[in-house]
């Protein structure tokens, strides 16, 4: 029923003004392709990131988005340091931890939040 359909990651935000200048400013996700008052809509790769204002943003306390970038993400998580970005570190079974890289064999991923408290994700597939 949905699989022929894009789906859309949704982040809930306090500020959508303070959101813009992290997710376009800091991630560097292109200018808005829509805009509908306290709702801004990406184009991040082949799919789409909605950020809105709630009144209940920041409280999901799990991945809200990851983005799969490959061989990339070690470049990727120096250049967010660079940008003032802080990388979590957790225990998570099964994985070891290279700096701010979790790694599984091939797999390595990395956690950070936005200003509202949002976890996002980088992963290399």
């Amino acid at each position: 029923m949905l699989g022929d359909h894009d789906g859309i990651a949704t982040i809930a935000v306090k500020s959508v003004k303070v959101a813009r200048q992290f997710y376009e400013g800091t991630l560097g996700l292109k200018g808005a392709v829509s805009e509908m008052g306290p709702v801004v809509i990406y184009k991040s790769g082949n799919s789409k990131v909605q950020v809105y204002e709630s009144q209940y943003a920041g409280t999901n306390r799990a991945t809200a988005v990851s983005w799969v970038v490959g061989d990339d993400i070690e470049r990727i998580v120096q250049a967010l340091k660079a940008k003032g970005v802080t990388f979590e570190h957790y225990d998570a079974p099964g994985m070891t931890r290279k700096g701010d890289l979790h790694v599984m064999g091939t797999f390595r991923a990395a956690w950070f939040k936005d200003p509202d408290g949002n976890i996002l994700a980088l992963s290399s597939r």
